[in-house]
């Protein structure tokens, strides 16, 4: 059966919305069709009028118009822009300052005309915003109206600013930001307690009056209010679906972004569907979960009440389905997640890919100095204890999310140790002198200096040994990359850079592993891990024709943030109540985000605790499938060059 045309796929999508394989590919888009506008203005010769947006969602579609400035000779002589928004109050040159951001990422390397360029001005006084906020509106107007509008969206639905509740007809306006907005912010200002509480913002009506409007979204953390702002009904609560109304709007998203509309949760619903195994794996759990029943008491009547007749009908009945699925999930379940040697083999064992080589090479590649032990930490014990040789790699030094206090605290001992050895003492004394006063002086937000963010980076290191000793892995198997990307001293990273791609290509080589575990987890605040995950596959593309890579697995890991979705699964490693401690004593070592951590994210649990509830939670969805009760489980895809959901 061929898959439902797209008129029928998206019926229920209230708003156009074209969906990618990546958030690159959407950026270079939309970069294309800005580029085009620009230059079918500039031909008629006319200006150009362009809304723009901030964050991390837009910095690919500038990046690639930057590209285009310099090497393509797109101009922007005829361009006019007017930001959606900026904090209040903000300077200009702070780091969060939007002002600085979009110099920072197109201004400064395009050819506009400074005159042109308009940005709400975060200095004024209070008295003076509402005029600014009209002076605002009346250059939109006498520009000739925005050509066409950029927009992200936030985790409460909003465009600009426009918080829950915001009016359709809303202007230009002070406005007082939501609390999950400041949460969202916080890693930027360095705490919640540092976020501005209030912006100015261009208003609803006025997005809705420009001539085209296309908003972007990426990563799995946007997917939920993507779908009420697509298929939900329109409400002031979610200030995105008032596009519903705009007569040329368009939403542009990444797979994990779109991963919440019906056309990829349930597309059966919508119509036809090619019934592959994957397609009857994830429409067999979406009806034990509806019906609240195990994958083995489904009925042929649960199946035809709930629009899956057409699976019934090719591949039924029921119990045949049932059993199919339900071994699709067991077999997922594996306590050798390196592969089970003959000589552990019991009568009635399955013999799983990779079983032939025994002891392995592992290489588990950790973003930050704790995601190996928070993530898979069950996993990486039990490969440890099994006899493999489990090397782990810290992607990057973690150095900004240490506390100062931390800093001054370590920076004291290396002096009273200094001190008491003779050791360079005086030159020590200084270095701490340094810090002390340097921490002594910084404002809130600022970058670190390198002496600071040398023992913030010393401080992660250490803890990342303590937790691979107490987990049995040798000293000489742990390697400290830092990578180049993230040493800004800023949460803002600078773009994976080849030198990043090239020392992960050489570890590979050094290793040789038969099986590598990266973090999938996508939904880091922060984008580190994102960041990290490519360098990795970059890294295996390049690596792919060695002879050792044609024995090679790739795992992808989440635990953080997010979770696996059971359909997804390839491999899930049961941990006992016993090897749950050994993973939480394990995360218990990295003291520096134990307890309260410098950027948790808007989840207020510890790590440990979002770990251990996230295990239990896909053991506990196991256990309602009707799969054998376990404590907890970790859960594992495997990657290759087909896998689209990343």
């Amino acid at each position: 059966m061929t898959m439902m045309p797209d008129y029928m796929l998206t019926e229920k999508e209230l708003i156009p919305t074209r969906v990618f394989d990546h958030s690159t590919d959407a950026s270079l888009a939309v970069a294309r069709e800005i580029a085009a506008l620009i230059k079918d203005k500039s031909g008629r010769g006319e200006t150009c009028v362009l809304g723009l947006a901030t964050g991390s969602t837009p910095t690919a579609v500038y990046a690639e118009l930057v590209r285009m400035h310099q090497h393509e000779s797109l101009s922007f002589q005829n361009v006019i822009t007017f930001n959606l928004d900026e904090y209040f109050p903000m300077k200009p040159q702070e780091l969060q300052s939007y002002h600085r951001f979009m110099n920072e990422n197109l201004f400064d390397h395009i050819d506009i005309n400074p005159d042109n360029i308009h940005i709400p001005d975060g200095t004024i006084d209070l008295e003076d915003v509402h005029g600014l906020c009209l002076d605002y509106e009346n250059a939109i107007d006498e520009a000739g109206g925005i050509d066409l509008q950029i927009l992200g969206i936030g985790r409460t639905g909003h465009i600009g600013f426009n918080e829950p509740g915001s009016s359709e007809t809303s202007v230009t306006r002070l406005i007082t930001l939501d609390h999950v907005t400041r949460l969202d912010a916080a890693a930027d200002f360095f705490g919640e307690e540092n976020v501005p509480r209030r912006a100015i913002t261009m208003g609803v009506g006025t997005i809705m009056k420009a001539k085209r409007v296309i908003l972007l979204a990426f990563g799995e953390g946007k997917a939920p209010v993507v779908a009420k702002a697509v298929e939900g009904e329109i409400t002031p609560m979610i200030a995105a679906s008032f596009l519903q109304k705009h007569t040329n709007s368009q939403f542009m998203l990444d797979k994990a972004a779109a991963a919440h509309l019906t056309r990829y949760v349930s597309p059966w619903e919508l119509g036809p569907v090619d019934w592959t195994p994957q397609i009857i794996k994830t429409a067999v759990i979406w009806l034990a979960n509806r019906t609240g029943k195990p994958i083995l008491k489904l009925t042929d009547l649960d199946y035809n009440e709930n629009n899956l007749q057409d699976l019934l009908a090719e591949h039924g009945p029921a119990y045949i389905i049932n059993l199919e699925v339900f071994r699709m999930l067991h077999r997922t379940i594996t306590g050798w997640p390196g592969g089970k040697p003959e000589s552990k083999k019991r009568p009635g064992d399955l013999d799983r890919p990779g079983d032939d080589i025994f002891p392995k090479r592992i290489l588990i590649f950790s973003p930050h100095p704790d995601d190996d032990v928070i993530s898979m930490g069950g996993t990486l014990i039990r490969l440890v204890d099994q006899g493999h040789e489990v090397h782990v790699a810290y992607q990057v030094s973690g150095n900004i999310a240490v506390f100062d206090e931390d800093a001054v605290r370590f920076a004291d001992f290396a002096r009273d140790f200094a001190a008491i050895f003779g050791i360079e003492a005086e030159q020590v004394a200084k270095i701490d002198e340094n810090i002390q006063k340097f921490l002594g002086e910084k404002q809130p937000g600022q970058v670190d200096a390198k002496e600071v963010q040398q023992i913030k980076a010393l401080i992660r290191r250490g803890e990342a040994r303590a937790a691979g000793r107490y987990c049995g892995i040798k000293d000489e198997h742990l390697h400290f990359m830092d990578m180049p990307f993230y040493e800004t001293g800023r949460v803002r990273k600078e773009p994976l850079g080849d030198d990043d791609i090239q020392i992960t290509v050489d570890l590979l080589e050094k290793v040789k592993p038969h099986q590598i575990y990266a973090a999938g987890d996508l939904s880091d605040p922060h984008g580190t891990h994102r960041t990290c995950l490519t360098a990795v596959f970059e890294a295996c593309n390049r690596v792919r024709e060695r002879d050792w890579y044609s024995q090679c697995e790739v795992w992808l890991y989440r635990g953080a943030w997010q979770e696996w979705e059971p359909h997804h699964i390839h491999m899930a490693v049961p941990l006992s109540p016993q090897e749950l401690v050994r993973k939480r004593t394990a995360v218990f070592k990295h003291e520096s985000q134990k307890d309260r951590a410098l950027f948790p994210g808007t989840d207020k649990r510890e790590f440990w605790q979002r770990a251990e509830d996230r295990n239990r939670s896909t053991a506990e969805i196991y256990d309602e499938l009707g799969l054998p009760e376990f404590e907890a489980i970790e859960a594992f895809v495997r990657w290759d060059e087909s896998t689209k959901y990343l």
